[in-house]
């Protein structure tokens, strides 16, 4: 009886102290988890230096705070200088597309070189063949003139050429008409040189006429495109301050321009300054004849003053002979 007593004791004692021990393992595995869900959560960036993968981001509390951030700034972002950039480019660079896209007074300077331009050729092909037929008909008098005995003759065969040979012919005849004294032979020639000096002068001025306007075309057309220039480079600075960018497709269009101004008035510079010195050689030419031909008047004027003026013969009386 007393080793079933014993036995029994031992075995419940046994029994109380699993119990027990399995009670406290039970209250720290409940104290242990309850820290665990308290404690925050650990930062992933360590895992990378322990050598374990990166974890995965959690797409539920970054998505919306991502819309969220995104949609305001897609809103309000201004184009980007590129965009703006292609937008004012023109897409036409040829000149008459640079002409149609140039600020209005850029246009009126290519407008007022491009009329200078034809202005000069307009002059230079009249005054070409107005020097032509006046070098004709000029050395054709000469001729006559040089070729003639007397003032009379001379203005007879010069009365089919005309110009201005035949006004000098006929001053000199107006001259001797008015002078009845012919002896008195200096003041013919004085007063008959400053006659024709006088229509010398107005010969020159009309062969110079319409030289004066190349002459200025030429001095001042360079600096008319210059001023294109600087007001298309102006322009450029003005787009670059407004975009914020120093693309060459903002700065291209002024300069592009300017540059066309500058070209516009060279084209009209350079061949006025060629016209006005090949009309100026030209004019001075006909100067030149036309000295030689008053001067061939004058000679003939002095060898009618020094004939002397034909006598009349006295009647012969006629005699009889004595009648046989």
């Amino acid at each position: 009886m007393d080793r079933e007593q014993t036995s029994t004791r031992a075995a419940r004692t046994l029994c109380t102290n699993v119990l027990r021990v399995a009670l406290v393992c039970a209250a720290i595995f409940a104290t242990g988890h309850a820290v665990n869900a308290q404690a925050p959560q650990p930062n992933p960036a360590p895992a990378a230096t322990t050598g374990a993968g990166p974890l995965a981001p959690n797409p539920a509390p970054d998505g919306p705070r991502r819309q969220i951030t995104d949609a305001p700034a897609n809103a309000e972002a201004p184009p980007s200088p590129d965009t703006l950039a292609a937008a004012l480019l023109p897409r036409d660079l040829s000149p008459w597309g640079m002409f149609l896209n140039a600020d209005n007074l850029v246009k009126a300077v290519m407008v007022g070189l491009a009329f200078a331009s034809v202005l000069t050729w307009t002059i230079a092909l009249a005054k070409w063949l107005e020097l032509l037929g006046f070098k004709a008909r000029l050395r054709k008098a000469h001729r006559v003139i040089a070729g003639a005995r007397s003032l009379s003759e001379a203005e007879a065969r010069a009365a089919d050429a005309g110009g201005a040979a035949a006004r000098l012919l006929r001053a000199a005849v107006v001259e001797l008409e008015k002078s009845p004294d012919r002896s008195d032979r200096e003041g013919i020639r004085e007063r008959l040189a400053a006659t024709i000096e006088r229509i010398e002068a107005t010969v020159g001025r009309q062969l110079a006429r319409g030289t004066g306007i190349l002459g200025t075309i030429g001095a001042t057309a360079p600096f008319v495109g210059l001023f294109g220039t600087v007001w298309g480079i102006m322009n450029s600075f003005i787009g670059i301050s407004k975009v914020h960018t120093t693309n060459l497709a903002v700065v291209a269009p002024g300069i592009a321009e300017a540059l066309l101004a500058t070209a516009l008035g060279l084209a009209a510079a350079i061949p006025a300054v060629v016209i006005y010195n090949y009309l100026a050689r030209s004019v001075a030419g006909c100067k030149a004849l036309f000295a030689n031909t008053s001067t061939e008047v004058l000679n003939l004027t002095s060898r009618d003053i020094a004939q002397p003026p034909e006598r009349k013969r006295a009647p012969v009386a006629s005699t009889r002979l004595p009648a046989e």
